[in-house]
């Protein structure tokens, strides 16, 4: 297809018609009102949606905004407040670095987000991707965005072959020609849309796809094979040691781990490293018993495998790592994922509740 500017009419009139009703979004009927993104709003959503579905985070975007309705109360909440409403969301360096952004924008930008991709490039945890859809959707510049709904959709209406990760360039340059210079935004959200709802990684629904006339994979009927994508390597498996301690008075034996690495930041059970074989040492004195049931989780580049222990602790003991949180103010919701599949687990055995 070579008429881009054609093409991106057509979809935007879809997306007038069509657009997905989102708590971040501005509607095409609030922006002909005047109404402008919220760039604040906008960057959370951003963060919040990598690697993770909308489902999943809508949420946990409407108890931020609820918690902290702007940037400045955002960057002035505690760390360990936001990484307890961020638990469950997963890649919890996204937890930080909205943090360290958040303060880098009050403190360096007078609590404005810099319009253009490369200053907004220069915050904390803002990369290509993200900084292009604060650029297009919040300032309307004429920036390419690309996620993979965006590759999948340029995969298939010029009939790429390629296999992913290599054909990245090439669906960059696609969608790059096909952004227009009057409503980025919306047209960026407008090919998201289209990915999300009809052209979907199986069975696209071709009938009802406002690109089906140019679109070339269509023609060739290989839509449902694209993209292509090279094989992954297999997942290594790493084997650990978790240890869930409880008082009699009903405190739980926690501790933050530390700022950097995997989960860094984050509430958790003491326990060992994560490796080939693991060396576990009891946080505190105790009987601490294998529950007979192991944690299975998977994380980007290997699957984890975390043996529990449990112990009821005496009044007075005197852990050597970490702290006693006490009943009424621990939340298990509060804990990353495996940390929480660690407490069901343990919980029943020790009478968690």
């Amino acid at each position: 297809m070579r008429d881009d500017a054609g093409a991106a009419a057509i979809l935007l009139d879809w997306y007038d018609r069509n657009a997905r009703a989102l708590p971040w979004r501005v509607s095409p009927a609030e922006r002909r009102a005047g109404i402008r993104p919220d760039p604040y709003r906008v960057w959370l959503s951003e963060v919040m949606l990598q690697q993770t579905t909308v489902a999943a985070v809508k949420d946990y975007f409407h108890r931020f905004t609820t918690l902290w309705p702007d940037i400045a109360a955002l960057a002035a909440a505690p760390d360990d407040a936001v990484m307890a409403e961020w638990a469950g969301l997963g890649y919890y360096a996204r937890a930080r670095n909205l943090l360290k952004c958040a303060r880098a924008v009050v403190s360096d930008h007078a609590g404005r987000f810099p319009d253009t991709r490369d200053a907004l490039q220069k915050l904390p945890g803002i990369g290509p991707y993200t900084s292009a859809a604060i650029a297009a959707i919040a300032f309307d510049r004429a920036e390419t965005v690309v996620d993979g709904n965006v590759e999948r959709v340029m995969a298939r209406l010029h009939a790429v072959e390629t296999p992913l990760p290599a054909a990245k360039p090439e669906l960059t340059a696609h969608a790059a020609a096909l952004t227009p210079a009057g409503r980025p935004g919306d047209y960026a959200q407008a090919v998201m849309d289209l990915g999300a709802t009809i052209c979907t990684p199986r069975s696209p629904a071709c009938g009802i796809c406002p690109w089906s006339v140019p679109c070339a994979s269509r023609r060739l009927g290989i839509a449902g094979e694209l993209p292509r994508k090279s094989p992954k390597p297999a997942k290594p498996v790493r084997l650990g040691v978790v240890y869930v301690g409880r008082r009699a008075d009903g405190a739980w034996l926690l501790e933050t781990r530390e700022p950097s690495g995997l989960l860094g930041g984050m509430l958790g059970w003491p326990g060992s490293d994560w490796g080939e074989a693991p060396v576990a040492k009891p946080p505190a004195p105790g009987d601490w018993q294998e529950i007979g049931a192991e944690v299975r989780h998977t994380f980007t580049h290997f699957h984890l495998r975390l043996a529990v222990r449990a112990a009821q602790l005496p009044d007075g003991s005197e852990p050597a790592r970490g702290r006693f949180v006490p009943r009424d103010a621990f939340r298990p919701a509060a804990l990353p994922t495996v940390m929480r599949k660690a407490y069901d687990l343990a919980a029943s055995h020790l009478g968690g509740d």
